[in-house]
């Protein structure tokens, strides 16, 4: 497998999936300004979206959103246990949450990156991220992971999106469990590992 990624950004996620799931694969940097992979290669021509992450598989099928692509590589590795078994209400939880952080946080943090966003949609922005961050802190009281004591691919997601809080100076003081979880993932072997494979941890 290949995974396209670009350092930091949302492809972080599978990139400490597929070393958490212990599964054999590539990576290529992708410049997403001028969409040309560190090998040389027009990502363009590969994804279309012109986004990470995108994944190559064994089957030569190219698989482009993240939540998609964790389920499918936990679904390789049923014995790590990074996901409930397909079909099982606990699966549907794990797909609640990925959806949550896709829309609710993820979503919310891209306007804050853009260098000409005006005050009204930032302030937006950091409102809801807020809101949402609050309904997080409730939910992981008594919980290591976001699904009870096993860590899942829906903690790699949101463990690189809380990365961004730190890079845009989002406030997460009121929330001391979202602190304490991003502590817990960011000590995990494999997440260190991620993050130095991405030039983000020396």
């Amino acid at each position: 497998m290949k995974l396209y990624f670009s350092p930091g950004a949302c492809s972080l996620s599978p990139h400490i999936v597929l070393l958490e799931a212990g599964l054999a694969f590539t990576t290529d940097s992708v410049d997403l300004r001028k969409k040309v992979t560190a090998s040389g290669a027009d990502f363009s021509a590969i994804n279309p979206k012109g986004y990470v992450p995108a994944l190559e598989t064994d089957q030569g099928m190219l698989l482009t959103e993240g939540p998609a692509i964790v389920q499918y590589l936990a679904d390789l590795a049923p014995e790590k246990k990074l996901a409930p078994a397909a079909g099982t209400p606990e699966r549907y939880v794990l797909a609640e949450w990925l959806n949550f952080i896709s829309t609710e946080l993820h979503k919310n943090f891209s306007p804050l990156f853009r260098p000409n966003v005006g005050e009204e949609l930032s302030s937006y922005a950091r409102a809801n991220l807020t809101a949402r961050f609050g309904y997080v802190e409730r939910m992981l009281k008594g919980r290591d992971y976001l699904t009870g004591s096993q860590f899942t691919v829906a903690d790699a997601y949101l463990f690189t999106v809380l990365n961004w809080a730190n890079v845009l100076k989002f406030d997460m003081s009121a929330f001391p469990l979202v602190q304490a979880f991003q502590t817990r993932v960011g000590e995990r072997p494999l997440v260190q590992q991620a993050l130095r494979d991405e030039g983000l941890l020396k």
